[in-house]
């Protein structure tokens, strides 16, 4: 493969993770990775300035080539030089090609191998928006990354379809290419395939022979479960070159830019900023700030003490509330500049984490508080009866942040250990034998997912071997209960929860040699150690203690 004309520079990888730094080189200067992108669709950021984005951090913002071919239109830029001058941003910008918005207006256009044929909403002219055009267009607007127009569906459409639109992708992907000519832009392909790991080798292997200067992961954020998102990421992001870009378009939440981080993303562009500061929704170190609530009405204290922006720097919560409840549109406006700022401190400090190799504590600190509601208000819950969430699932119900077994009173462990001497000492030990771990009851998953934790903690300080645990119960139904309320339990936000009982196994990419399953009818492996979580679910026949080399951890 030639070249990139970014000059991507790898700087670290994380231990344990997939997490990265890099730089690369636009025409508009150097990017440090990884990186959130605000999305300016029509050359700005709602509610934005260009100086408050240059001074939050915002190193590329995303415009939009549907939106901007019908108003201004590319002899605009042409005219005025170009995006940059246009909107007075000395900063990059990258153009996303279109593909998603024709997608959107499933109604509204048609699609053949040429392109989308769609009506504008600005005067009603029929527009036939191909490869060429769109890579015609982003070249007048003068976008430092340009994005390949691509076949855009649901990530649950069904194989025969996401094989097709797969197939339209690659051939208008090697189009897109041609129509760049000698332009000095960069461009990036998009890799499809829906939720089919094979669609998405079999897109990633054909876009990796054209000479792409990045890539990006499309069609997701469209339709799949949080756990599927996660899993496609990883699979596509580890099927992409390590010297280039690699890009998770319209993702997402800080939860989410975290946790692809983690499986090896560089950079993200989303709406939700500036998008859920229009209601008043803040993200901030101690947890998502409803700023409607009336808690807010008296509240003399900054948006979040810890946060360096100039909104947090001069502004109370309770001036913020004022705003919000009013809709004035000074609102959105400073509630929008703290969660850009916030973004972008989140990405400083992954960065910083992963040059410094310590990205793992910090991955856990931070999901454990990123999808919390304001630890210092914390809504109250309301009464029982009065919620539609799930409270009771077969034997098991929630009882306060605790979950009970209701034909026994029995409550089932949810505490989760950070220190297991025992499982340390064993997994030091000098041999390529797993560890075989018994985790006897399942309950909630908490000794389980103690154990992972333990591992991952090992693992980034020094090799160790490797870890199988086995859950043995004849009941998933506490785990289910759990996992329905990861706000009460946030140590079930760890992906193996969601793995095992969607799929009744996980196998950590990051800890070559941890694994979690559920027992087989067949008799599962001696273990060397047993998790003993909930004794009397034990299944009959299993004597726990005619074992040996056992160690009981409560």
């Amino acid at each position: 493969m030639p070249p990139s004309r970014l000059d991507f520079q790898l700087q670290a990888r994380a231990n344990g993770s997939r997490a990265r730094a890099a730089t690369f080189r636009t025409l508009h200067g150097v990017i440090q990775t990884p990186l959130f992108m605000p999305v300016g669709t029509q050359a700005t950021v709602k509610a934005q300035t260009p100086e408050s984005l240059q001074a939050s951090g915002s190193q590329i913002l995303l415009a939009n080539t549907y939106h901007l071919l019908l108003r201004p239109g590319p002899e605009v830029f042409e005219k005025m030089g170009g995006i940059h001058h246009f909107m007075k941003w000395p900063g990059s910008v990258l153009t996303d090609s279109g593909g998603y918005q024709i997608f959107s207006l499933p109604h509204s256009r048609s699609m053949t191998e040429k392109g989308a044929v769609f009506q504008s909403y600005v005067d009603n002219r029929r527009i036939l928006l191909s490869p060429e055009l769109s890579i015609q267009t982003q070249r007048s607007i003068g976008s430092d990354i340009m994005m390949v127009l691509d076949q855009c569906i649901p990530s649950t459409a069904d194989e025969k379809t996401a094989r097709k639109a797969l197939q339209v992708t690659q051939r208008w992907a090697a189009r897109s290419l041609a129509a760049r000519e000698d332009s000095p832009q960069s461009l990036f392909a998009i890799v499809q395939g829906a939720l089919y790991p094979q669609l998405r080798k079999e897109s990633a292997t054909g876009l990796v022979e054209m000479p792409f200067d990045g890539f990006a992961i499309g069609g997701l954020a469209v339709g799949e479960e949080k756990h599927q998102r996660e899993d496609v990421c990883e699979l596509t992001a580890a099927l992409l070159p390590e010297d280039r870009p690699r890009y998770l378009m319209g993702v997402g939440t800080p939860l989410d830019l975290l946790e692809a981080v983690h499986r090896g993303v560089d950079m993200f562009d989303c709406i939700i900023p500036t998008q859920v500061a229009k209601r008043g929704t803040a993200f901030t170190t101690r947890g998502i700030v409803e700023l409607r609530r009336s808690v807010y009405k008296f509240a003399d204290t900054p948006l979040d003490a810890a946060c360096t922006c100039p909104v947090c720097a001069t502004h109370s919560r309770a001036y913020l509330h004022h705003l919000t409840k009013t809709q004035e549109t000074l609102g959105w406006t400073l509630v929008g500049q703290h969660n850009i700022h916030f973004y972008h401190q989140l990405m400083r400090e992954i960065r910083a984490s992963i040059l410094e190799d310590r990205f793992l504590p910090l991955y856990h600190e931070k999901r454990a508080i990123l999808a919390e509601e304001d630890l210092d208000h914390p809504v109250t819950p309301p009464k029982r009866g009065t919620t539609t969430s799930v409270s009771e699932i077969g034997r098991y119900e929630l009882h306060g942040s605790s979950i009970r077994v209701l034909d026994s009173d029995e409550i089932v462990p949810t505490s989760i250990e950070n220190d297991l001497p025992q499982l340390t000492q064993l997994l030091h030990e000098k041999t390529d034998a797993p560890l075989i771990v018994w985790d006897v009851g399942l309950g909630a998953g908490a000794a389980a997912i103690s154990a992972i934790l333990a591992y991952e903690a090992a693992a980034q300080k020094q090799a160790v071997r490797p870890m199988h645990i086995i859950s043995i119960t004849s009941n998933l139904d506490a785990l289910k209960l759990a996992l329905s309320h990861k706000k009460i339990f946030p140590w079930l936000r760890h992906g193996a929860a969601d793995a095992l009982l969607h799929r009744g196994a996980w196998k950590s990419r990051f800890c070559q040699g941890l694994s979690w399953s559920l027992a087989k009818e067949n008799e599962p492996p001696r273990p060397d150690l047993i998790l003993r979580t909930l004794i009397h679910s034990m299944p009959i026949g299993l004597n726990a203690h005619e074992c040996s080399s056992v160690e009981f951890v409560s």
